[in-house]
């Protein structure tokens, strides 16, 4: 999936709150890919970087997949096309979330040889 163009409906605009924790602000949109049903069987979840308002939705490329080992979900990260965040940027700007699991940050398509 990384390199590909999807389109985000933002649900957790940057600014907001999460529904269910009130003191978790989200510093980065966030929402879902509508039609793309995920592991847990909700729409797949995706971060947007590199937008610095909030929006409703956004269209750009998948630049990074987070896996969660301890829990079904994976996220996706969203940017504006030819913007690129190194792992680290990714880590630091997600953190407010992702601090709760445990998880890595793929950045490259892997292949069978």
């Amino acid at each position: 999936m990384i390199g590909k163009t999807v389109t985000v409906t933002v649900d957790r605009p940057l600014g907001s709150c999460h529904p269910d924790y009130p003191d978790m602000r989200y510093p980065v949109n966030y929402g879902y890919i509508e039609g793309i049903i995920a592991p847990d069987g909700e729409e797949q979840d995706a971060y947007i970087l590199g937008v610095s308002q909030p929006v409703a939705s956004f269209t750009g490329k998948i630049i990074a997949i987070v896996r969660r080992h301890d829990d079904i979900e994976e996220k996706w990260v969203v940017c504006p096309d030819g913007m690129t965040f190194t792992k680290e940027e990714i880590a630091r700007q997600i953190r407010f979330q992702e601090q709760y699991f445990q998880s890595e940050i793929v950045t490259e398509s892997r292949s069978c040889q």
